[in-house]
């Protein structure tokens, strides 16, 4: 991985890390992944009553096949369990394969709930809040991530290639989604279409679906 690379990916994970301000909420939910350290930033929000309850959701996804022994969800409720969560304060949902999936599984598991901070990777929050504009506008959501740079992203599991490919992935997401009702418009500037286009270019393209190259071909 030469220097290049490295400087298009981190304009892609500046693009995607894009953090909010958080207020106290009634739920805090944890997105399934292949990253504990979500679970982790659930139980600092936890701690510090942000709010009293947390659901964790996820199946298993495109990262996280045989990761776990059990679901991501319950992957993520066993490591707030050993950072002190108190059971009763977990729910888990585990049907999820997919973000969108994610919210609507939540929702029908908390149908009153007006206020709802959610947690992912950092790479991923744009999407999430893309997401929750269109799917969940009704209610006030507030999305966070572990605080942590790009180069420390990378886990055991997922390394920084994975990485690349996964930031890539989610660029074209973003694009192709809107125009079928998954998420909000996103205004994809040049200098991030030059940066995926070059990743794409340099091989990054795990994370994309069959014969798609550019963010044109959707």
């Amino acid at each position: 991985m030469n220097q290049d690379h490295l400087t298009n990916a981190l304009i892609l994970w500046n693009y995607h890390n894009q953090s909010e301000p958080l207020e106290k909420a009634e739920l805090i939910v944890g997105l399934g992944s292949y990253d504990l350290r979500v679970a982790d930033r659930c139980m600092e929000l936890f701690d510090q009553s942000f709010a009293p309850q947390i659901c964790f959701s996820g199946a298993s996804g495109n990262w996280t096949s045989g990761l776990f022994e059990t679901s991501e969800a319950a992957a993520f409720a066993g490591r707030a369990i050993q950072l002190g969560a108190p059971e009763n304060s977990i729910t888990i949902e585990e049907e999820a394969h997919n973000i969108g999936e994610n919210i609507a599984l939540t929702r029908n598991l908390f149908p009153e709930v007006e206020r709802v901070i959610w947690v992912t990777k950092p790479q991923t929050q744009r999407r999430v809040r893309a997401t929750l504009d269109v799917q969940l506008s009704e209610i006030s959501s507030f999305v966070t991530a572990p605080n942590h740079n790009f180069q420390a992203q990378p886990t055991d599991t997922h390394t920084m290639h994975d990485l690349f490919c996964e930031m890539v992935g989610d660029i074209w997401r973003i694009a192709a989604y809107p125009e079928l009702g998954y998420m909000a418009e996103q205004v994809i500037s040049e200098d991030v279409r030059s940066a995926y286009d070059a990743l794409v270019a340099a091989g990054f393209t795990d994370h994309l679906p069959a014969n798609i190259v550019t963010l044109e071909d959707r």
